[in-house]
């Protein structure tokens, strides 16, 4: 189970709430400047403008709780800074690929960790993955023309975008290769792959196995699987427990059929 839902909150034009002063609220009006939302500083004057977001950085403790208290009875989402058991939301740590976004969070636990994580993934991620996923959209008629099916589509892009393939993420080249990939992209095999597991420990999945569950368009289970490898499938796969009593969905696309040893 996770303890937070991640979202991504658009705010451009919209009005903010910022309150406090010193470097923390001037970090967090920057940081909504950057996101292209309205920067107001009066908690009356936000609501009374529609804000739904609030940023309390505010020193006194009392000040903090009041204001804090003021935005939820208004039906603001609160973020109160160094103040985790205030926070209605928290604010990760991000890496800007635009329009890809990378946010590493640890619900307020350590801003500290969630920035060297982020530092880290820098190396990791090509600057130009902000191309490739632009391309990518633009392409999104021209691939719909090509794979009319969503579930072969789904595949055919899992197969171009998965380690060393043509438009692997972590390549820099890839940004430019959409059009020539698209050109003469393949449609994939269905089929049907039977994964035994060895644990309830999602980690003890192979590399193997867990691209295959994550790239599945069926999951098929034993009832006593638990939520933790469930949790390692994409969040649209159709789900089937062996002893469910409601009709099986006509199959398409990749089934994964997941047992356990015991």
């Amino acid at each position: 189970m996770i303890d937070a839902l991640p979202l991504f909150h658009r705010i451009a034009g919209r009005p903010v709430v910022v309150l406090g002063e010193g470097d923390a609220a001037e970090a967090k009006r920057r940081l909504v400047e950057r996101a292209g939302g309205v920067v107001i500083a009066d908690l009356v004057e936000g609501i009374a403008a529609g804000a739904r977001l609030a940023f309390v950085a505010q020193d006194d403790d009392a000040a903090a709780e009041a204001s804090v208290a003021e935005a939820r009875r208004a039906g603001l989402l609160v973020n109160a800074t160094d103040r985790p058991a205030l926070c209605d939301f928290t604010v990760p740590s991000i890496l800007d690929r635009s329009p890809v976004l990378v946010a590493v969070g640890t619900g307020g636990a350590s801003a500290g960790l969630a920035k060297q994580l982020r530092l880290r993934l820098e190396a990791l991620l090509p600057p130009a993955l902000g191309r490739l996923a632009t391309g990518l959209s633009e392409a999104r008629t021209a691939l719909r023309e090509r794979f009319p099916d969503a579930a072969t589509r789904r595949r055919a892009l899992d197969a171009a975008l998965a380690a060393g393939g043509p438009l692997d993420p972590l390549a820099e080249s890839s940004a430019g290769r959409v059009a020539a990939w698209l050109s003469g992209a393949a449609q994939q095999p269905e089929g049907t792959v039977e994964i035994v597991l060895r644990s309830d420990d999602p980690d003890d999945l192979t590399l193997r196995e867990a691209r295959l569950l994550g790239t599945a368009d069926v999951v098929i289970h034993e009832s006593r699987i638990g939520g933790a490898v469930l949790d390692r499938a994409r969040a649209d796969a159709v789900r089937i427990a062996m002893d469910a009593e409601f009709p099986c969905p006509p199959l398409h696309g990749t089934t994964v059929v997941l047992r356990t040893s015991r």
